[in-house]
């Protein structure tokens, strides 16, 4: 019993010295990062995710000589893969042009999206894809990889919610909007 004692002292001892770590290396880092993405926002969130990866292998980067060094190396992969990835994307979207085509928002569609936005997110998709699109429980399931008890209850609950919704607002947004 006493070494698990030891051991949780140790474990705070430990996290004491990531604290000391992080409060005089991120600042630095972030204005070095800086200089990579040309954006703050961006040299903040790569610092900050390197920082979380750091923290989850502090008992080996403490002793390195200079555990700055390893964050720093992160933080550089980090926002290079993404500086690739929005390049990527961007080029993407440069080939798709005027090809993409604008979706059609009817006052229908608004009704709908309306009407979705009444339950919680996790039940959307089932009462969307079943109630409007009309596809039967089995199908909703397979497409969403979910159990078909799963997806029942999902919609019952929706159903539920929306009924109280409803209820509570008889002249609200679907009969603005009209329902699907």
């Amino acid at each position: 019993m006493e070494r698990e004692s030891s051991g949780g002292r140790g474990r705070q001892a430990d996290l004491t010295g990531f604290e000391e770590f992080y409060q005089s290396a991120y600042a630095r880092l972030v204005g070095q990062l800086f200089s990579v993405t040309g954006s703050l926002e961006q040299a903040e969130d790569v610092v900050q995710e390197a920082f979380i990866r750091a923290l989850d292998r502090w008992p080996r980067i403490q002793a390195y000589d200079v555990p700055e060094l390893w964050v720093r190396r992160v933080a550089i992969n980090l926002a290079v893969s993404e500086i690739r990835r929005l390049r990527r994307r961007a080029a993407a979207l440069l080939r798709l042009g005027a090809q993409r085509p604008q979706p059609q928002l009817t006052p229908q569609t608004m009704g709908v999206a309306e009407m979705l936005r009444r339950v919680p997110v996790n039940q959307r998709p089932v009462l969307l894809l079943h109630d409007v699109l009309d596809l039967p429980i089995e199908q909703v399931a397979e497409q969403l990889g979910l159990p078909v008890s799963t997806v029942r209850g999902r919609l019952a609950r929706a159903r539920a919610n929306l009924a109280r919704h409803l209820a509570a607002d008889p002249e609200g947004a679907l009969s603005r909007h009209g329902r699907a």
